[in-house]
């Protein structure tokens, strides 16, 4: 029975290790990460959107970009996504003119949430998206033009890591990085 419980032990240490947290359910969406927030930051941009409101001059949106902490361990040390890679979007609105901020643009609330996940046993790369408060994400159908442009303009492995300031150098580095067009 020890052997046992210290199998199941370790193999759930390996789990946590490798990055297999990802849960689904039995529809085949997507468990959304409870903790993404403490993930590690890849990367903020603004209005990079394509959906709804994109190109907003007077409200645009913030994107946070987090990714899983035992991923991003293993592309430091290779240039390249291992499986059970997530990388979480959050999207936020904005706003200006906030306190004594008069210039700038701070976040606001939650807008949407998605998620991109590399999962071998599902067929690869899939995005999923979290409708409201939604715990659950659907994946999008692969006819959508995200897997498309992903594919076509992703630096490393359909991931757009040319907008991660921090992982350009690694990428370059272990020759995984693609040119991509301005």
């Amino acid at each position: 029975m020890k052997r046992l419980l210290l199998a199941v032990a370790g193999a759930a240490a390996l789990a946590a290790q490798t990055g297999s947290s990802i849960q689904y359910a039995k529809d085949g969406s997507l468990t959304r990460p409870k903790d993404y927030r403490e993930w590690i930051f890849l990367s903020s941009g603004i209005n990079m959107t394509y959906g709804p409101n994109a190109g907003n001059a007077a409200n645009p949106r913030f994107e946070n970009v987090f990714v899983n902490p035992e991923t991003y361990r293993a592309f430091l040390k290779d240039g390249a996504w291992p499986d059970k890679t997530t990388l979480v979007l959050e999207i936020r609105g904005s706003d200006s003119k906030v306190s004594i901020n008069k210039d700038g643009r701070v976040q606001t609330g939650v807008a949407a949430i998605e998620a991109h996940v590399k999962d071998s046993s599902r067929g690869g790369w899939t995005f999923y998206g979290f409708q409201g408060a939604s715990q659950e994400g659907k994946p999008f159908p692969r006819t959508t033009d995200c897997y498309s442009c992903h594919e076509q303009n992703g630096a490393v492995d359909s991931t757009f890591v040319q907008f991660y300031p921090t992982l350009i150098d690694v990428a370059r580095r272990h020759s995984t990085f693609k040119a991509t067009s301005e």
